[in-house]
């Protein structure tokens, strides 16, 4: 029962989410039928949340872990707030007002009084959104297997290589290019200038909020010894957690047009997020499982391409969300395996000071 209590706020979120969920969906259509319906859709796009969300909360957890006891607290509380109204709310009428090129007001007229015309905006958008995140995400899955310092491999034929690889300068970035460009020659004129446009944006985003968070987090002096664990940390974290979230947001419309309904039930899913990351941190998972977090990267890297492929063609959410939990799976699998194979390893590697 004991790791219920990290889940108290998410549990009493989806009571009054779902609440206002049903409450919404009667005011709109006055009906109990509808009622039941946004109550549904609701409860849907939380799990849907959820699932496409999973491998963000390890990746937290992992630079979580090494925050001040002071930022934790305000990743976990300002954080959530920025996840839920920032990114549910806010980034979608800013993404309307930006396209339409109208004001914050009216974006937030049109996504009441005609919704589905908010919508086709948000849907025309997609390619620029879809872009930017796949970016920005590549990024992240790239530079945690390019790393001379990573000796713990999990496909060791593959990620041994990679780690070697880390010693050519801007390799990453290299890749992240040549996937770029692939990528924009199969869009057509217009489409492939957004798509080229956004994925620069959110490739230079990347590097700038990595370089911003040594510059806030670390002197010169400090370098050998850095400790990433304030304002720097902080900002990373929201940004990846923007991230994380295009796709689910830009998901969420094939089920409601209804921006309050998508952020009721995206909310509720980002608390679920949340909560596992609070718990993964208490309870240091990350250092008794030790692949969880190469499945966690993996599933950011094949999360990326997604967003990438969806610029060309439908990929269902549902089918984003099996994937990435699928290679959590595997690599939880493969630690209990290795737990199983070497007892004591854990003690092992902290007397070699690893």
């Amino acid at each position: 029962m004991a790791i219920f209590r990290y889940f108290t706020w998410a549990f009493l979120f989806t009571i009054v989410g779902l609440a206002l969920g049903a409450w919404l969906g009667y005011e709109t259509t006055g009906t109990v039928e509808g009622a039941l319906s946004v109550f549904f859709i609701c409860l849907v796009l939380g799990i849907l949340e959820i699932s496409l969300s999973f491998d963000n909360a390890i990746v937290n957890a992992r630079i979580l872990r090494d925050m001040t006891p002071r930022w934790q607290r305000r990743f976990l509380t300002w954080g959530i707030i920025i996840a839920v109204f920032g990114m549910r709310i806010i980034f979608p009428l800013a993404v309307v007002a930006i396209a339409a090129w109208i004001d914050p007001i009216s974006a937030l007229r049109l996504a009441i009084f005609q919704p589905a015309e908010y919508a086709r905006i948000i849907g025309e958008a997609h390619t620029g959104i879809a872009a930017f995140g796949g970016s920005f995400l590549m990024m992240v899955g790239m530079k945690y297997f390019f790393d001379v310092e990573k000796e713990v491999h999990w496909i060791q034929v593959l990620e041994s290589r990679l780690s070697k690889f880390a010693s050519v300068q801007g390799v990453e970035i290299g890749i992240v290019l040549l996937l770029i460009l692939f990528f924009s020659r199969q869009l057509p004129g217009d489409e492939a200038h957004t798509f080229m446009t956004a994925a620069i944006y959110g490739l230079l985003t990347f590097l700038a909020v990595e370089g911003l968070g040594e510059v806030l987090d670390a002197t010169q002096e400090q370098m050998e010894t850095v400790h990433k664990g304030g304002l720097g940390a902080f900002i990373y974290l929201e940004v990846l957690d923007a991230s994380f979230s295009f796709d689910g947001v830009i998901g969420a419309f094939a089920l409601s047009t209804n921006l309050f309904v998508i952020a009721i039930g995206l909310g509720i899913g980002a608390f679920y997020v949340r909560s596992l990351t609070i718990m993964l941190v208490d309870k240091q998972t990350l250092g008794q499982y030790r692949y969880l977090e190469h499945g966690a990267f993996y599933a950011i890297i094949v999360l990326a391409v997604i967003m990438y492929a969806q610029t060309l063609m439908h990929i269902p959410e549902v089918i984003t969300g099996l994937i990435g939990a699928a290679l959590i799976l595997f690599s939880f699998v493969s630690s209990l395996r290795y737990n199983k194979a070497n007892p004591g390893w854990q003690e092992k590697e902290e007397a070699h000071g690893r």
